[in-house]
Order: C-alpha cells, then structure tokens, then sequence
C-alpha cells in the first residue's frame, strides 16, 4: 500500500465529511493524484479562513455530570492548533463541514461575544457560577491575537466579579497576564495548560499550530510568578505516544510551582476516530495497532464509550498503570489533583449604561 501524503503543519490528513448527517463525500480527482505523485506526495499547505459570525447567544449550557461546570463559552469554532485528538473536531460537522481540515482551516470568529456576555449577565435570572472557556475551542488560539475576544470577555468577567476557568494549548495566555492577575486577587480565575509530552517534533505532529511545549510550562511558571491559580493538565494520555512523558511533565510543572494536575486518556468520538487512525497511518505505522489494541482496552473493546458517567473513567489494565503512575509522581512531587473553588458571590449586574440602553 503506498504511504499517504503528509500534510505538513495540520493535524489532519484529510477532509473526512461524517456519514452521520448523509453527507455527500468528497474525493480527490486522478489529475490532484496524479500530481501528488509528482512532487513526493507532499500535499500544498493550507491556508486559514476567519468567518465572522453575529451569534445570538454566548453562554453554553450542559447537564452532563461527568464535567465540573454547567456552562461554557467558546468565542470561537474550530481551532487553527489542529490537535489531531480534539474531541471537538465533530462539532464543525453542524456546518456541512469537515471534522478534518475544515475543523482547522475554516474558523468562525464570534466579534459580539462581549457584547452578549453583558446582556446575558444582565438578565434578572441570572445566577452567578464559573464559566469555563476552552472546553470546545482554544480561547487563544493564533486568531486571537487579531480578535481579542477572549480578552474582551475576560474584561467583563473583572467588571461583573463573575469566576471563569480558561483552558488553553497557548503561551498566548500570559498576554492577559495584567487582567488574570486581578481576577486571582478576587478569587475569580484558574488557568489550566495543557502539555500532553515534553518532545517539540511529536508535539509538531499532534497538535502543529499549539505552542510548544518549553513555551507552555513558561507560561505556566509566569501564570505562578504573577499568583494566578495554575495547573497542568496531561491531556490527552495516547498509550504508546505520549504516555512515556507523564512523570516529566508534572516533574517540569512542580519545579515551576504548579500544584495541581489532572489527566485525561484519548477520547475518540465521531469522526475523530477515523482521522486520530489515518493520523497513527501516516506518522506511526509501526505502532498504529498497539496503540488502538490499548484505547480498545479501556474502552470497552470499541474506539470510544460515549456513555455518561464512564467516558471520563477509562477500564482495565491499562487505565489502571496510567492512574498509578499519574497518582504516584504527584504524591511524590507534592500535587494535588485539581480543585476548582472559585468566589460567585462577589458578582455584580453590568450596568445598563451604554450600548445596552438601545435594547
């Protein structure tokens, strides 16, 4: 069987559209073969696409009780970081688009996001709890840095005193060190990096457009420096691919003053399958059955549980080992498991000053 062309700086080697919804699939002609064959089997770089979107809402509400929130908010879809494993990945499949490259070239920017957070906030029923952001979409992925959306409500979340969790794969994140550093005064923020191995090539294959990992744990030792509550997230474990670095990273986040941690093993829901096994085809033949026999095994023989209340409790052999060892380094090197406690109490209403007055 011939290799398959490498898709350099993207996570995904194609545009998988999902079955699911009835899809009409697309193919690559014999003439775009044809010239693949030409020049290696290298296939042209992508370019990035910003749509932006006048949404009508901003807070996402869930009733899943295997997450510690009910509510989310994500300033953009898609993710230009391209993690090969994103669970999300499925989510862009709502636009008639790809799980695959789409998911990471074809991104929706949410510019009224602040705008609505104040409304929303505003509404007499409101009841104040955290807002997790980067549950779907990294609130600082390379848009950000023209957008500013994440800043734009991180700047109301300080107005209001309303607590927020951010979670990200980006260094970018210490660029609202100066707003970050205010909410942690008030007990109103946490921020979790997420560094899933300590290897600058394997991390360029995983997840190519994230910051690398040396840039992750500094910014998690400068979110310490400046006494903003941080941890570090393994996320995901790949059995076979990752899992040699877990005692590393929390060995690397401890000597930065980071002490709280948290695991998670590779979830491959929907079309992230697929894509996560042409990925481990086209960069890790070698051990691509190895790694899907351990993600079978703690899964219940199949690529994914989807069940509630076990999808986040990986089984069996495997799962235990990773559990261990996770639990072991950090008892040695003194890490909690996280433990979000964050302050509602202290929210107050935006004012109807403003914008607001003409609705």
């Amino acid at each position: 069987m011939a290799h398959p062309a490498r898709i350099h700086g993207r996570g995904a080697q194609s545009s998988q559209v999902p079955q699911r919804f009835g899809l009409a699939a697309r193919e690559a002609d014999g003439d775009w073969l044809d010239e693949r064959d030409k020049h290696d089997e290298i296939a042209p770089k992508l370019r990035t696409t910003v749509t932006e979107e006048n949404a009508r809402s901003i807070i996402s509400r869930n009733t899943s009780p295997d997450i510690p929130f009910d509510r989310s908010i994500n300033a953009y879809r898609g993710c230009e970081h391209g993690c090969i494993y994103c669970f999300a990945r499925p989510t862009h499949a709502y636009h008639d688009l790809s799980p695959g490259l789409d998911f990471e070239t074809k991104l929706f920017a949410k510019p009224n996001a602040a705008e609505l957070l104040r409304k929303e906030l505003a509404r007499k029923s409101y009841r104040s709890a955290p807002i997790a952001m980067g549950t779907n979409t990294d609130p600082y992925q390379p848009i950000e840095s023209q957008y500013r959306i994440t800043r734009q409500i991180l700047e109301v979340c300080l107005e209001t005193r309303h607590p927020v969790t951010i979670t990200t794969k980006s260094a970018r994140v210490v660029r609202d060190l100066d707003l970050l550093s205010q909410l942690a005064k008030l007990d109103l923020v946490a921020v979790g990096l997420s560094v899933t191995s300590l290897d600058p090539r394997l991390s360029s294959l995983l997840e190519p457009r994230a910051s690398a990992p040396a840039k992750r744990l500094n910014a998690l030792g400068k979110l310490v420096e400046a006494g903003v509550p941080a941890h570090v997230s393994i996320a995901p474990v790949i059995p076979s691919i990752t899992d040699e670095f877990i005692e590393g990273i929390l060995e690397s986040a401890a000597a930065l003053g980071v002490r709280s941690a948290s695991w998670i093993m590779l979830r491959l829901p929907h079309e992230v399958a697929p894509l996560f096994r042409e990925w481990l085809d086209t960069h890790y033949p070698d051990r691509a059955g190895k790694v899907m026999g351990v993600v079978q095994s703690v899964r219940n023989g199949r690529d994914n549980d989807p069940n509630f209340f076990s999808r986040m409790k990986p089984q069996g052999v495997w799962a235990d080992l990773f559990r261990t060892r996770f639990r072991l380094a950090c008892k040695r090197l003194g890490i909690n498991e996280v433990s979000l406690k964050l302050d509602s109490s202290k929210f107050a209403p935006p004012t109807t000053g403003g914008q607001l007055n003409l609705f």
